[in-house]
């Protein structure tokens, strides 16, 4: 066993992305036993915007507009992952913990979501007596209970990792917890798949309640003597900032407004095809559920190359910048290869397409992440992380919600005729989000042009008068 761990931790800094952010102070076992939390966050989003969004739209026929407002709940707690930030930078305990507590609160609001939601799907199903409006108002507390906990558990546990790491780590650190959530959503959607290719709602109850108990046994397992108790830190007779201050100076940081103006753009360019992936493998490509599944784990698995090549391309010491503008590059053709998949009646140019739409929004998540976290050393890494965090999580719904809207609405038009004769089929409403998201991911490049660094200069510094694309070093 011994031998088998040399060769483990041998071989990790080697072949696994951002291991070599381990330090004396916070070591590869640690570190990834601390990641684990982002393992239950990768289950979680795998389940409610792939597996679920699909059953509930094909399956039980729910509108695409309703699930799309489901899935987008967790929008209205979003913007707060920056005051939960502050308040866990500023938490006040006689134990001496600032973290703990919010990872803790947030697992269980995650197992409170799952815990409800089996019985609104048996409502929603049509197994029961029960009326209709019920089974919503379940679903909707449910996705409400589980996304509130995914962004309390992450601002927290990213922060947490923050603190534990020495400041030239620390992008890197978190870094290597997005890898680990990446490992999550494909681990995850790969057993989802095998366990619901003969689907049943059974099996998928089962695996719900499977997903609640793994939430808190992985949760308590990345806490566990993680935080050392600083009592002194905590004390309540310390001074607090107020958030609106502490923002405040945060904000007018130089290139902080356009580094958040692209990150919005970008992560809603790549996120509004999140509910629609499955529904579009469904109803486009007659896919079953199983098959749906592996195409979100095809997702997964694209991002997953993205941030090992970002990875490699960083510690080379190339420009954060400059890999998210690849990224959002990428993903334009991407689209572009989905769009064209039905009219060349090409399911494996759909499926390549979907892994490169991974594989540019991972390196597109690397680089801003990077970029952010070099602001980390002038605020509080609770505030940047969790200002960061409530824009990329806003972003992705704002653009999850109104891409189901789209999709019907679209739909609709396309289908009775009122788009013409060309456009009357199913693909329509899909194609259309799919240009949307195109456009968003132009706006990205344009936002991101004057922030590229060149021969290691930001080009902030040369004060031309120009915005966007002109900024792009040839």
């Amino acid at each position: 066993m011994t031998r088998f761990s040399d060769i483990w931790v041998q071989l990790g800094p080697r072949f696994l992305p951002f291991a070599d952010a381990a330090t004396e102070q916070l070591p590869l076992g640690r570190l990834l036993r601390l990641s684990l939390f982002q393992v239950s966050v990768g289950m979680a989003m795998v389940l409610l915007t792939g597996t679920l969004n699909r059953v509930m739209i094909v399956e039980l026929g729910v509108p695409a507009w309703l699930v799309g407002v489901m899935v987008s709940l967790p929008l209205l707690f979003a913007p707060f992952r920056a005051v939960i930030g502050h308040k866990s930078d500023e938490h006040r305990s006689v134990l001496g913990w600032r973290r703990v507590p919010y990872i803790w609160f947030g697992s269980m609001m995650q197992f409170g979501g799952f815990a409800i939601m089996p019985f609104a799907l048996i409502l929603l199903s049509g197994d029961s007596n029960g009326p209709a409006w019920i089974g919503h108002a379940g679903a909707a507390l449910a996705f409400l209970l589980v996304g509130a906990g995914i962004h309390v558990t992450q601002t927290a546990g990213l922060a947490l990792a923050n603190d534990l790491a020495p400041p030239e780590a620390r992008p890197r650190v978190v870094a290597l917890l997005y890898v680990t959530l990446l490992l999550g959503m494909v681990g995850s959607a790969a057993l989802f798949g095998v366990l619901l290719r003969n689907f049943t709602q059974i099996h998928l109850i089962q695996i719900i309640q499977g997903v609640a108990l793994a939430t808190m046994v992985l949760n308590c397992i990345a806490m566990w003597k993680q935080e050392p108790r600083n009592p002194q830190m905590t004390s309540p007779q310390n001074p607090r900032t107020a958030f609106s201050a502490a923002f405040g100076d945060f904000v007018r940081t130089p290139r902080v407004l356009r580094l958040l103006v692209a990150l919005a753009f970008g992560t809603a360019g790549f996120a509004m095809q999140d509910i629609l992936l499955e529904p579009f493998g469904g109803e486009v490509f007659g896919l079953n559920v199983g098959q749906t599944t592996w195409l979100t784990a095809l997702l997964a698995g694209g991002t997953l190359i993205g941030f090992a090549l970002s990875a490699r391309m960083l510690s080379h010491g190339s420009d954060p910048c400059r890999i998210a503008s690849a990224g959002a590059l990428v993903g334009i053709f991407a689209f572009a290869a989905v769009v064209f998949s039905p009219a060349v009646g090409s399911i494996n140019l759909f499926r390549v397409a979907t892994a490169a739409i991974g594989f540019g929004s991972g390196l597109f998540a690397v680089g801003m992440l990077t970029a952010a976290m070099e602001l980390a050393d002038r605020a509080a890494s609770g505030l940047v992380l969790g200002a960061w965090g409530a824009v990329q999580a806003t972003a992705a719904g704002v653009a999850v919600a109104a891409s189901g809207s789209i999709r019907d609405g679209v739909g609709h038009l396309a289908m009775a005729g009122d788009l013409g004769r060309t456009l009357q089929q199913t693909a329509t409403g899909y194609s259309f989000v799919y240009h949307t998201e195109i456009l968003m991911l132009f706006v990205t490049l344009v936002a991101l042009g004057p922030l590229v660094r060149v021969s290691g200069i930001s080009t902030l510094s040369v004060r031309t008068g120009k915005f966007g694309l002109a900024q792009h070093p040839g």
